[in-house]
């Protein structure tokens, strides 16, 4: 790799790249407005300036070397740092808004994370270049990293918020270390060492096969073992590091080049370009999306030291039929536990939780296809109005490709979010539906009804789809009687099961008598025919549905049939 890949090279080209992004008015960083849809309360803004992208950014322009950046990167901390809540009375106080348009006090609510993104820039920027800043300058950054410091060992988060305990850690350990605070160095390392106790005891972050967190869980963990003098830290980083490309290695799917299911946090059904390109660089060309002149490279990944260690990189060219089951919660032997299921063979994967909500950002029900050397994807989603909806509940069994999965409702839950929105079990809709999206390439695929469900073909592989039981108050159909709806747009395929659609009205799920669906979907290879056996469906007495697998899909799960809330 070394060979081929000049990393220098490569952040000077993304720096200029961003050169037109740059204002020169406010000194930071301009970017397309985006929003998850909370923290934020802007709604039109067509552009914003990003105090971490900002950050990142004069980071970026310092790590190339060259003088004539040096004056801008330092306009930009001076800048980002006076956006800082100094005031001490102030909940917010050592973190920075999202963004130069909105203040902090605008926010609703926030974001707390701040103090750790924001923080690790400067410390990243003080570490690496701290005798090239004007005094003045550096001591305003030596106060803004002392608050943001304040502010995150004054919220203390917890071993299970992986990625804030890592950035957190980060920040405080090498502000320890680079400012002379023992108090801040002690801090850091005792919560590293938390996360690795907690980590290491259930064999996995609690973001579990997250590719978006578990790529920024690398990134930290990588910056930390970089920048630090201390052996221990090193030591705690390194098996942390390994646990989590040992995960990666054995999710990757050779044939789609996608990171398998099932993800407890997600932005996207198919890997970014971000993301191939953060993989390719690791592994150092074993798996290659693009040229390495062309290679979309991130500022942070500059001296950050990330790397696959040699003993994972065979996962990720060589196929493979494999199960994998992880306990994510609870007990493993009584029933009660989480677990993560995936099974992978070298056409397809297949990967589901046992029990999840369906917010926009998990995949709790995911499949990826090879169609003719292309990624195809099937994913599963409850829409409210077109979005997903969290207070739809999903639990499943899964016995290599046979899934068996219900969803049932929740009267405590949140509408677009597990819980910035709680609808109280009561929401306005004109439209409510459970969906199979099919993505992805979709040349030559098959999607088509059934007497009992739907069949879906891609690349040669079939997927059968069958109802076993859905009921929903309201709707004319009785037990097993429900259609799917099958629409083809030009980049998706949309197979619906449609619980109400029409004038808009109050959907109140407190008072529904019945609300609970039964589903199957299993790989049909050539050598099987005909569907698995009917799963066992149980009313019990305290309005519940036990679902019993057969068939290959030993064990069961119980519905709510009436809604209820969450166990």
């Amino acid at each position: 790799m070394n060979r081929e890949i000049n990393q220098l090279q490569l952040l000077i080209q993304k720096m200029a790249g961003l050169e037109s992004r740059y204002d020169p008015g406010i000194s930071m960083l301009r970017s397309p407005f985006s929003s998850p849809g909370y923290h934020t309360t802007l709604k039109q803004a067509e552009f914003v300036h990003s105090t971490r992208d900002s950050l990142s950014y004069a980071l970026g322009l310092l790590d190339t070397g060259l003088a004539r950046y040096e004056q801008r990167a330092f306009d930009i901390i001076r800048q980002v740092i006076s956006l800082q809540d100094t005031d001490r009375s102030h909940d917010t106080f050592g973190i920075w808004s999202w963004f130069y348009e909105e203040p902090l006090q605008q926010m609703a609510p926030p974001d707390w994370n701040w103090a750790d993104f924001c923080g690790s820039r400067l410390v990243q920027a003080i570490a690496r270049h701290g005798h090239r800043f004007p005094d003045g300058l550096r001591e305003a950054m030596i106060h803004s990293i002392d608050y943001a410091c304040e502010a995150i060992i004054k919220r203390n988060v917890g071993p299970d918020y992986t990625n804030i305990a890592i950035i957190g850690a980060f920040v405080t350990r090498i502000a320890g270390e680079q400012l002379g605070r023992e108090d801040y160095a002690v801090y850091g390392l005792e919560r590293l060492r938390k996360l690795h106790a907690h980590t290491m005891k259930h064999g996995a972050f609690q973001e579990y096969n997250s590719p978006v967190y578990t790529y920024i869980a690398i990134l930290e963990l990588s910056k930390l073992q970089a920048e630090t003098t201390d052996s221990v830290v090193k030591e705690l980083t390194g098996e942390l590091l390994d646990l989590t490309w040992k995960t990666v290695a054995g999710y990757y799917h050779p044939a789609t080049a996608q990171w398998s299911g099932p993800h407890s946090r997600c932005y996207g059904s198919l890997l970014n370009d971000q993301s191939k390109a953060f993989l390719q660089l690791a592994t150092g060309g074993a798996v290659r999306f693009f040229p390495w002149e062309e290679l979309p490279y991130e500022e942070e990944w500059y001296k950050s030291g990330i790397h696959c260690p040699p003993a994972y990189l065979e996962g990720f060219t060589v196929p493979e039929k494999k199960e994998i089951r992880q306990l994510l919660q609870g007990d493993g032997q009584d029933g009660s536990g989480k677990w993560a299921v995936t099974y992978l063979t070298p056409a397809v994967s297949i990967g589901s939780f046992t029990h999840s909500d369906l917010w926009n950002q998990r995949r709790p029900l995911l499949i990826y296809a090879d169609n003719h050397g292309q990624p195809a994807y099937i994913r599963l989603r409850c829409l409210h109005d077109g979005y997903d909806y969290c207070s739809a509940r999903f639990k499943s069994l899964q016995e290599a490709g046979h899934l068996l999965f219900g969803v049932d409702f929740i009267t405590d839950g949140g509408d677009t979010h597990p819980n910035l929105d709680r609808t109280g079990g009561i929401i306005e809709a004109a439209d409510l539906r459970l969906r199979l999206e099919v993505g992805g390439c979709l040349n030559g695929i098959t999607a088509g009804p059934t007497d009992e469900g739907a069949s879906i073909v891609v690349g040669g592989t079939e997927f059968i789809l069958t109802t076993w039981f859905a009921a929903f108050s309201g709707h004319g159909g009785a037990v097993r009687s429900w259609a799917w709806e099958i629409d083809r747009a030009e980049d998706i395929i949309n197979i619906d099961m449609i619980l109400y659609t029409g004038p808009r009205k109050s959907i109140d799920f407190t008072s529904l008598q019945q609300a609970a669906l039964v589903f199957s979907l299993e790989v049909q290879p050539e050598e099987e025919e005909g569907v698995h056996a009917e799963p066992v469906l149980e009313m019990t007495d305290d309005g519940g549905l036990r679902v019993n697998g057969s068939g290959g899909r030993d064990g069961e799960f119980l519905l709510h049939l009436r809604p209820g809330t969450a166990e």
